[in-house]
């Protein structure tokens, strides 16, 4: 009896311990944040105005505005690796294409800016870069929220409190809790803090939205993003980029993926 006492006990010790981990290590699990810039704005010949920005909480960020024709501005929210400089090459067509004003912030943790990634964090970063935009002369109609991977819940967040002139949502995701069912089976769902929970706030979004859906995505599942587009009001556009993976959509997408865009900011004229 007394060995099975022990056991038991060094069982529940050691399943303590083992949750009492995974409790800790969720925000590892979540964000693989890169401080090191890889490029500026300048070594792909953008023009750029340097941005010091301060979240609601006293975080200070770094970033970019990409400078544009003037009319529309483009809030670009990452996905969760690297900081803002990885996504100069796609920032540069959006911005030569299209004549958009991109706005690249990294996140708290990320690149340049200070403090550490959390999901409340994240949404109060997106709510400064949103201010930001503002204070430059583009009314909410002329704002553009665009989110990719773990940026789609950012970016569904922002335009749920706030007007924009529309969202566009790049692999998104039903929720973290649909995402660790997938990849961590094995952890208990009451270990699941962040909810970065899309599908509960899709439907308080008016604008227009344009979900763009990689057919072979092997990190937010495909399955996920099309529920997610059958969640949300109109007017709503569905594209699935035939072949691409999670991170190559617009180098497998090609001139198709490019002409999406550029039929859905037509439509907003």
């Amino acid at each position: 009896m007394r060995r099975r006492t022990k056991a038991a006990v060094w069982i529940l010790t050691a399943a303590g311990g083992l949750l009492a981990i995974l409790w800790g290590l969720e925000n590892q699990l979540l964000y693989f944040p890169s401080r090191a810039l890889s490029a500026t704005p300048e070594a792909f010949g953008l023009t750029s105005e340097e941005l010091a920005l301060t979240s609601g909480d006293g975080v200070a960020l770094r970033g970019w505005r990409i400078r544009g024709d003037g009319k529309r501005a483009l809030l670009f929210f990452q996905g969760n690796a690297g900081n803002v400089s990885d996504r100069l090459d796609r920032a540069r067509t959006l911005n030569r294409r299209f004549g958009l004003d991109v706005f690249l912030v990294d996140y708290r943790g990320y690149g340049r800016s200070s403090g550490s990634p959390d999901e409340e964090g994240l949404y109060r970063d997106a709510r400064a870069v949103y201010a930001a935009a503002l204070q430059r002369g583009f009314p909410p109609e002329r704002v553009l929220v665009f989110g990719e991977s773990l940026g789609s819940a950012v970016g569904i967040d922002l335009a749920s409190e706030k007007p924009c002139g529309a969202v566009i949502l790049e692999t998104p995701f039903y929720s973290i809790l649909a995402m660790a069912r997938v990849h961590y089976p094995f952890v208990p769902r009451f270990l699941v803090r962040s909810r970065f929970d899309n599908a509960a706030k899709i439907g308080a979004i008016p604008a227009p939205k344009l979900f763009l859906v990689a057919e072979r995505d092997e990190i937010a599942p495909a399955t996920q993003g099309r529920e997610l587009y059958e969640r949300a009001p109109q007017p709503k556009t569905l594209f699935v980029i035939p072949g691409a993976g999670h991170n190559d959509t617009y180098v497998t997408g090609g001139e198709a993926y490019w002409r999406e865009w550029e039929r859905f900011l037509s439509s907003l004229d």
